[in-house]
């Protein structure tokens, strides 16, 4: 078991986007650490070529932003967009976390969430923040819309 253990964390750290900084703004100006600010960054669909997501979010800063333990807010945005040919490398589940990050230390987590709308035949994005007591309901959705000659392959 303990051989596999490594094998297993490989396999579910591979299947999770990975994201990319674009920029940044300042938000408020800190005296000690850096300011708070707007991070926009962009990771692609691990599971659909051609589609890549752009995440806006909060980050804090000051002495515990910068030693990593602040509480970022749980405002979040995210916009995905055709970047590319739409292509399915194999069957996707309906509902699938496509990435997820820390916004705490400890108990907080940004989500990116992929649904998959058969009828309208497109791909339905969702962000939102969890905690390990109660999460955010503020949330932000948006939609890539896949060519009707091409069905998107459901497991």
């Amino acid at each position: 078991m303990k051989i596999l253990a490594p094998v297993f964390l490989a396999a579910f750290l591979h299947l999770s986007a990975h994201a990319e900084q674009v920029g940044e703004v300042d938000t408020a100006f800190k005296l000690v650490g850096p300011d708070h600010k707007i991070v926009v960054e962009v990771f692609d669909d691990p599971k659909v070529n051609g589609v890549s997501c752009f995440l806006s979010r909060a980050r804090t800063g000051g002495i515990k932003g910068a030693l990593g333990l602040a509480e970022d807010k749980a405002e979040a945005s995210v916009a995905c967009r055709q970047v590319g040919e739409v292509s399915f490398p194999g069957a996707i589940p309906k509902q699938e976390e496509v990435f997820t990050e820390r916004a705490s230390i400890l108990f907080k987590r940004i989500r990116v969430v992929r649904m998959v709308d058969p009828k309208r035949n497109a791909l339905v994005y969702l962000v939102y923040s969890d905690r390990l007591i109660e999460g955010s309901p503020q949330n932000s959705i948006t939609a890539v819309p896949v060519a009707s000659s091409q069905k998107i392959p459901l497991r």
